[in-house]
């Protein structure tokens, strides 16, 4: 499986988060791991540098399901930290809910 970290100009791309990010992506979906080929994080601040403000950090997160329509969640938050959390809870709820029904038939 494949993690792509991508991140607008106003989040700090460092090498600590893009492992932090795969770190936490592999604990959400590694039980799904065989099916899913690729997870892409996009991480933007939707006010900029510019405007400070509550909740607009985002974190986007796309798994890529083999023979299936990929499964994309949004969370706004404070922080990345917040907003990556946020994320990846909403995907493991996802992506177990999605692969729970296609087992069932």
């Amino acid at each position: 499986m494949i993690v792509q970290v991508h991140a607008n100009p106003d989040v700090e791309r460092s090498e600590q988060l893009v492992s932090e990010v795969e770190a936490l992506v592999a604990s959400v979906v590694g039980r799904f791991a065989d099916r899913i080929s690729r997870v892409q994080v996009h991480l933007g601040d939707e006010n900029s540098s510019a405007k400070r403000g509550s909740n607009d950090k985002r974190c986007m997160m796309e798994a890529r399901i083999d023979g299936a329509a990929p499964v994309a969640v949004t969370e706004l938050a404070s922080t990345i930290e917040q907003a990556l959390n946020g994320a990846a809870d909403k995907l493991e709820r996802s992506l177990d809910s999605r692969l729970g029904r296609q087992r069932e038939h």
